[in-house]
C-alpha cells in the first residue's frame, strides 16, 4: 500500500520549534544590538524630552515688501524642514504663526544645536573673485596678501599644500604654486581696468560714474579705507560686513583661515550664485589627500559663467587669481584656479571638516530661503507638560491591557497563557526595535506615537482571537484538537492578513499625507501591524501547535478553553454503509 507524501505545510508543522527557536534568536539579537549600541531606551520627541523653540521673523527688503506672502512662507517652511531632517534632527516641528513668523520646535539631539544654526539661514551663495587679502587683527594696510589659508612652498613636496584649489571634480590637485604680489587694488576695482594696461595708463583713464552716484576711483577709494580700518575679530563689526551690498558691487567679507585667524577680504561683484549649483554633497577624497571637500555639479547656464570666471582668474598672479565663496557675507573657502574648469562640475577643498564640508552641501543642496529671516526669539521647552501627558496615556494603556488580559482569561480561560506570552514577545520586539531605530533612522518617541503602540494592542490581540475562534469552530464541529488547529489555520490566516494589509495601508496614508506629530502615529502603527504578522506567524501559531499536543488542552480540560462539552460540539461524523441490493437467486 503507497504510503501518501506529506504536504509543505504538514512538514513544516511537524517541527514548530524552529519558528520558535528563530524569533527567540532575533529578540536576543535586537536586545544585545540594543545594549552594544548604547541605546537602551527610545529616544524622546520635544514633547516628551523638552528641546528648543524658536521664532523666526521674515524681515523685508527694501523696495520688495510684497515678498512676504503666505507663498514664500510655505516655501520657506518646506526648506527648513529639508535642512533639519539633513542633519538628522526628528520629529523637528516647522510651522507659519501669522503672517511673517515661522516657529521651529527642534528636540534635544545631537545635532539640535547645528539645526539651529542653520534653520534660519538665507544661504546666499556667491562666487566673486578675490582682489586683496589680509589677516585680520585690527587696523592694518590695505596692500595685497598672501591667501588666508596660508601660501604654498615653492618647493615640490609630496602633502598637500594648505592653500585651497578648485579643481574639476576627481582631478588631482597640484601641490604648490608661486605666490607673487597681486596688481593694486584700485587698477581692479575699476571698472575699465584691464589685465595688460599699467597702473599709469589707468590712473589717466577718464573717471566712470559708479552705481553710487560717484566715479569707480571714488567707490573704489572708499572701500580701501573701510578695509584698513576692518577688524573681522570684532564680531559686531562682522556682523555688519556687506550689508546692503549688492550681488553687483564689489564688498568686503571676513572669514576664518586654516589656522583659526580671522581674514578680511576685498572681493569683486559677484560672477556666479548658488542658484546655479545644480547638486551639492560632502565628500571625504583619500586619493588626493584634501580630506573633506564639497563637490558641486552647475546648471548648464552656472557651467558657463563658471568656466568664464575661472577662465580669467586663471590669468592672475596671487591673491587675485582665487574666488570666495561667499555664504551669507562669510567666506568660507578662496580656492585659486590654474586653468578654466570647463567640466560643469567642480570640488572646493579647503577648511573643511566633516561636520562643515556637510552643512555648506546641506544648505546649498536643499536651496535657499526666498526671505531673509531674524531670531526673534530662542526658549527652551520643558517635558513637564508632555511627561504629565505620557503618564496619563501610559496609565489609560495599562488599563486596556488589563481589561484584554482579564477578556482573555474569562473567555479563552488556558488559551489565554498564548495569547499572554504573545502579547509580551510584541512589546519586547516593539521596543527593542524602537529604541535602535533612534540612533539609526533617528526616529524619535512622541505622543501620538504612544498612542499608535497602545492602538496596536487591540490589532494584536485581534488576530489571536480571530485564529482561536477558528479552532474553536473546528472542534464544535465534532474534529479532536490537533487537527483542528491544523484546519483552521488556513482559513485564520487569510482573516489576519487582510485584516492586517488594511491597518498597514491606512497608516502608510496617514504617514505620507500628513506631517509633525501625526506622522509618529502613523509610523507606530504600522510598524505595529507588521510586527504582528511576524508575531502570530513565528509564535502564537506554533506555540498553539505544541500545546494541542499536551493532554490538558488535547483532552479538552475544562479550563483549557477547548472543551468540546462546554463549546456544544457535535458528535464526530461517521459514514454510513449503505444496503446492499438484494440479488436474485433464480437469476444468478
Amino acid at each position: 500500500m503507497a504510503t501518501p507524501k506529506k504536504g509543505r505545510s504538514a512538514s513544516a508543522q511537524s517541527k514548530p520549534g524552529r519558528s520558535l527557536a528563530l524569533i527567540l534568536i532575533a529578540i536576543a539579537a535586537l536586545t544585545g544590538g540594543m545594549f552594544a549600541s548604547g541605546h537602551t531606551t527610545p529616544r524622546l520627541g520635544i514633547d516628551l524630552a523638552g528641546g528648543t523653540s524658536i521664532t523666526l521673523e521674515a524681515v523685508p527688503e527694501a523696495g520688495n515688501e510684497a515678498a512676504i506672502n503666505k507663498t514664500n512662507m510655505d516655501t520657506a517652511v518646506s526648506i527648513m524642514e529639508r535642512r533639519v531632517n539633513g542633519l538628522g534632527v526628528s520629529e523637528a516641528e516647522v510651522q507659519t504663526q501669522g503672517r511673517d513668523n515661522i516657529i521651529v520646535n527642534i528636540p534635544k539631539g545631537t545635532n539640535s544645536e547645528q539645526a539651529r544654526k542653520q534653520v534660519g539661514t538665507t544661504a546666499k551663495l556667491y562666487f566673486r573673485p578675490v582682489i586683496a587679502t589680509e589677516v585680520s587683527g585690527g587696523a592694518g594696510a590695505a596692500s595685497p596678501s598672501p591667501s588666508p589659508t596660508g601660501s604654498p612652498s615653492d618647493k615640490p613636496s609630496g602633502k598637500a599644500t594648505d592653500k585651497p584649489e578648485a579643481t574639476d571634480k576627481g582631478s588631482a590637485s597640484p601641490s604648490a604654486s608661486p605666490t607673487t604680489q597681486g596688481r593694486a587694488v584700485t587698477d581692479a576695482l575699476k571698472a575699465d581696468a584691464t589685465p595688460s594696461a599699467s597702473a599709469s595708463d589707468k590712473a589717466k583713464a577718464s573717471p566712470s560714474p559708479s552705481a553710487s552716484g560717484g566715479t569707480a576711483a571714488d567707490d573704489a577709494s572708499k572701500l580701501q579705507e573701510q578695509y584698513a580700518k576692518l577688524d573681522c575679530t570684532n564680531a559686531k563689526t562682522r556682523s555688519a560686513v556687506g550689508d546692503g551690498v549688492k550681488a553687483s558691487q564689489p564688498t568686503l567679507a571676513c572669514g576664518k583661515n586654516s589656522q583659526g585667524q580671522w581674514q578680511k577680504y576685498i572681493l569683486g561683484p559677484a560672477e556666479v550664485d548658488g542658484t546655479d549649483v545644480d547638486k551639492a554633497q560632502a565628500v571625504l577624497n583619500t586619493q588626493t589627500g584634501a580630506g573633506w571637500t564639497v563637490t558641486m555639479d552647475f546648471t548648464d547656464g552656472g557651467a558657463k559663467k563658471f568656466a568664464d570666471i575661472t577662465g580669467k582668474l586663471a590669468q592672475n598672479q596671487s591673491p587675485q587669481n582665487q574666488f570666495a565663496i561667499v555664504l551669507d557675507g562669510d567666506v568660507v573657502s578662496d580656492p585659486y584656479v590654474r586653468q578654466a574648469l570647463t567640466g560643469g562640475n567642480a570640488e572646493i577643498s579647503g577648511n573643511f571638516n566633516q561636520q562643515s564640508a556637510q552643512d555648506l552641501a546641506n544648505m546649498l543642496s536643499y536651496g535657499a530661503l526666498p526671505l531673509t529671516f531674524r531670531e526673534d526669539s530662542v526658549s527652551t521647552v520643558t517635558a513637564a507638560l508632555g511627561g504629565d501627558q505620557l503618564k496619563a496615556g501610559l496609565i489609560a494603556g495599562a488599563i486596556g491591557l488589563a481589561l484584554v488580559v482579564i477578556y482573555l482569561l474569562l473567555y479563552y480561560r488556558g488559551l489565554a497563557f498564548i495569547a499572554i506570552l504573545s502579547l509580551l514577545v510584541s512589546a519586547a520586539l516593539t521596543y527593542t526595535i524602537m529604541a535602535l531605530l533612534g540612533p539609526t533612522i533617528n526616529f524619535a518617541l512622541n505622543l501620538p506615537a504612544v498612542c499608535g503602540a497602545i492602538v496596536a494592542i487591540g490589532i494584536t490581540a485581534d488576530s489571536f482571537i480571530v485564529y482561536f475562534e477558528r479552532v474553536r469552530d473546528e472542534i464544535r464541529e465534532g474534529r479532536s484538537l490537533r487537527p483542528a488547529v491544523e484546519r483552521a489555520w488556513p482559513r485564520a490566516r487569510r482573516t489576519i492578513l487582510v485584516s492586517d494589509f488594511v491597518s498597514f495601508l491606512a497608516a502608510a496614508v496617514l504617514f505620507i499625507v500628513t506631517v509633525g506629530k501625526v506622522q509618529g502615529f502613523a509610523f507606530t502603527l504600522g510598524l505595529t501591524t507588521l510586527l504582528d504578522v511576524v508575531v502570530v506567524f513565528l509564535f502564537t501559531k506554533p506555540l498553539l501547535t505544541l500545546m494541542a499536543r499536551r493532554p490538558f488542552f488535547a483532552n479538552g480540560h475544562k479550563w483549557s478553553g477547548l472543551d468540546p462539552k462546554s463549546l456544544g460540539a457535535k458528535p464526530p461524523l461517521r459514514r454510513t454503509r449503505r444496503p446492499a441490493a438484494p440479488v436474485d437467486t433464480k437469476e444468478a
